[in-house]
């Protein structure tokens, strides 16, 4: 089965004269260890289908599916669990909690499932070396740049081995070998554990580590 399935779904935001149809008619299919790259102008719809397959919002037609499971019958508690457990996420604008360190924030989602303090440490501490923020760990959000912030928000979404990741312009805040770098780990976490990936982005250098490249225009597939 297919890890996401998005069938004939369409999103409105507003109602009457001010409505605008985010999404319309919507179907595609990502199998397990896809790397999907979602391309499209500003306004084409990437974001709201990448917020649909994180479970963040809800179609207002159609019906979307991830890991064998349907978000939209879900409980609130039920919902927050299935993704914690997942679905990881890299947010355009970072997402970090203020209040707490970078390593913290990593460490949150682990905190969350209840892993041990030993375990959370050993995992923590060596993404931050992966993503070049171990230097950094004990920093918070406002003392970092926002490639720094980026790295933390790549570590946080990787950090428990989700099923699935949704990253929303992943390396836009990231110099040219940096952003490579943060790919290229992807790309082995892809090929270590059949993490799926899907991304949506401007950047070319994205769509080169893609195995299905996606067109977006107007809310429709295009390509």
């Amino acid at each position: 089965m297919p890890i996401v399935q998005v069938q004939q779904v369409g999103k409105l935001y507003g109602s009457g004269t001010v409505a605008v149809q985010a999404l319309s008619e919507v179907s595609i299919e990502i199998e397990t260890g896809d790397i999907v790259c979602i391309m499209g102008a500003s306004g084409s719809g990437k974001s709201t289908l990448l917020n649909m397959m994180g479970t963040i919002d809800t179609p207002s037609e159609g019906t979307v599916w991830i890991a064998g499971q349907q978000p939209a019958m879900l409980s609130d508690g039920a919902l927050s669990r299935f993704r914690n457990q997942t679905i990881g996420f890299v947010f355009q604008s970072f997402n970090l909690i203020p209040v707490l360190t970078a390593f913290e924030n990593v460490e949150y989602p682990l905190l969350l499932a209840g892993e041990p303090k030993a375990t959370r440490t050993e995992v923590v501490m060596d993404l931050l070396q992966q993503v070049g923020m171990a230097e950094w760990a004990r920093s918070y959000p406002n003392c970092l740049s926002g490639g720094q912030q980026q790295r933390v928000a790549i570590a946080r979404a990787l950090v428990a081995r989700p099923q699935l990741v949704i990253a929303d312009e992943p390396t836009a805040s990231l110099d040219h070998q940096t952003g490579t770098h943060i790919l290229e780990l992807m790309k082995q976490i892809n090929a270590t554990h059949r993490t799926t990936f899907v991304l949506a982005t401007h950047d070319p250098l994205v769509a080169t580590y893609a195995t299905r490249l996606i067109r977006m225009d107007s809310g429709r597939i295009v390509a």
